[in-house]
């Protein structure tokens, strides 16, 4: 199995046990924040956001400039982040603090006018959440950990269709795994099953709804 015990005597995967240039920062949001419940609008779009801005990048940098992003971002307030204009782009595109991609500062833009969209209709959180599988993966290795899924397929398109870019189906799961709509703990890990919303076997906490 994929996990490696830490001198605190808890199992983590390789990306997680600590060691390397951002090896600490890493540890501490393996063990405090990844795959914990997070269903409020704010929260999901910052997650939403980071997992785009993430797209063929390594997870280290964006947690590594993250204060970056929420400032500059004005703390992934959708109504105020879906007032940017063009003048607002141009500040971004010359802000170090961030990753300086275009594309994706313009798609962070329209991502937060649909979410404001979607509020009628019951809002993000709610549509997020419906994508949450009957069962979640049970991988033992790091090479079993799925990078889609029927849900997060399913996902992507609506979030297109209600106007959202830079949400394709690895996108999706990625956030699904990031706010424990499906639980990707490696079997013997420490974190597995510790979101509240998922047992360890993979079958879901009877009672718990989003």
């Amino acid at each position: 199995m994929d996990v490696i015990v830490g001198e605190d005597g808890l199992a983590r995967p390789a990306w997680a046990d600590g060691r390397g240039a951002h090896g600490e920062m890493l540890r501490e949001y393996y063990d405090t924040e990844w795959g914990m419940p997070v269903r409020d609008e704010r929260g999901l779009f910052e997650r939403l956001s980071l997992e785009a801005f993430q797209s063929g990048l390594s997870w280290a940098t964006i947690l590594r400039k993250r204060e970056g992003f929420r400032a500059a971002f004005a703390g992934f307030d959708p109504d105020s982040v879906a007032t940017y204009d063009e003048g607002d782009v141009a500040r971004l595109l010359d802000d170090a603090a961030i990753v300086r991609n275009r594309a994706k500062i313009e798609a962070t833009i329209r991502n937060a006018a649909a979410t404001v969209s979607l509020r009628p209709d019951g809002g993000l959180a709610q549509l997020i959440w419906s994508f949450r599988p009957e069962r979640t993966p049970r991988p033992r290795t790091m090479a079993e950990v799925p990078t889609t899924s029927d849900e997060s397929r399913a996902m992507a398109k609506e979030l297109k269709r209600r106007g959202f870019a830079f949400v394709g189906p690895t996108t999706a799961f990625a956030l699904m795994e990031a706010v424990g709509i499906v639980d990707t703990h490696l079997l013997g890990s420490h974190r597995r099953g510790s979101s509240g919303v998922w047992h360890p076997d993979g079958t879901p906490v009877a009672g718990w709804s989003a």
